[in-house]
């Protein structure tokens, strides 16, 4: 296996839907999931450069396996539920601590999934066989949330906003169902981390983790999202 030039992880709670984003991506389906056991990793080849990819369990027992995924990571991919405020809180309360192992360059975007089951969903889907429309529910969390979140993480990291990422750039709102901005997350985030790993290559030896040494839980199938 190849040895990955950056990693990214992905932080959330569990049913968010973590894994079925990764699964769109890197499978180009859409795969009801159970929750992940511990964590589970893809590698991406982006251009001439390769990038590991970390899905990690949202359940509470397995929380404190969190900061060691996280450790030495070049971005991080923290996910909420669009209609679920709840989980939007979390990712401060519980996850953002964890995150305190990454790089001191670590980029962060915040993911809200989940949109095409809310009232207005970006998909166009869910007519009934009757003709009718199918419920959708509210939505809990509006962008400018989700950008609030981002400015507490720059001042948590004590990064100042002129040095980092538009907040603007770095929040997504995606569905994993449909495919709605999933290429554009994931493929934004490519794109950023190639100047990381050119730096890091120029002054020498990579300090990523070797995952053909590192053997995560197998990774569950069929259920409800994780």
């Amino acid at each position: 296996m190849k040895k990955p030039d950056v990693k990214i992880v992905l932080l959330g709670d569990m049913n968010v839907g973590k894994t079925s984003l990764l699964h769109r991506y890197m499978e180009r389906r859409f795969q009801d999931t159970v929750s992940t056991v511990g964590g589970a990793f893809y590698l991406k080849q982006w251009r001439s450069y390769n990038i590991s990819i970390w899905d990690t369990a949202g359940r509470e027992q397995f929380h404190g396996l969190g900061s060691m995924y996280c450790r030495g990571a070049t971005a991080i991919i923290l996910t909420y539920d669009v209609s679920y405020l709840q989980s939007l809180v979390e990712l401060e309360d519980r996850f953002l601590g964890l995150t305190d192992t990454a790089s001191k360059d670590c980029l962060f975007a915040i993911v809200g999934n989940k949109v095409d089951l809310t009232e207005d969903g970006a998909a166009e889907e869910g007519e009934k066989e009757d003709g009718g429309v199918s419920a959708r529910m509210p939505k809990q969390v509006q962008p400018e949330d989700a950008v609030a979140l981002y400015k507490k993480i720059l001042k948590y990291r004590m990064l100042d906003e002129k040095d980092a990422p538009a907040a603007e750039q770095m929040c997504f709102e995606t569905s994993a169902k449909t495919g709605y901005n999933v290429d554009l997350l994931f493929e934004t985030l490519f794109d950023m981390v190639v100047p990381v790993i050119v730096r890091q290559r120029a002054e020498g030896p990579s300090q990523t983790v070797d995952i053909t040494n590192c053997k995560p839980p197998k990774r569950t199938k069929s259920g409800c999202c994780a």
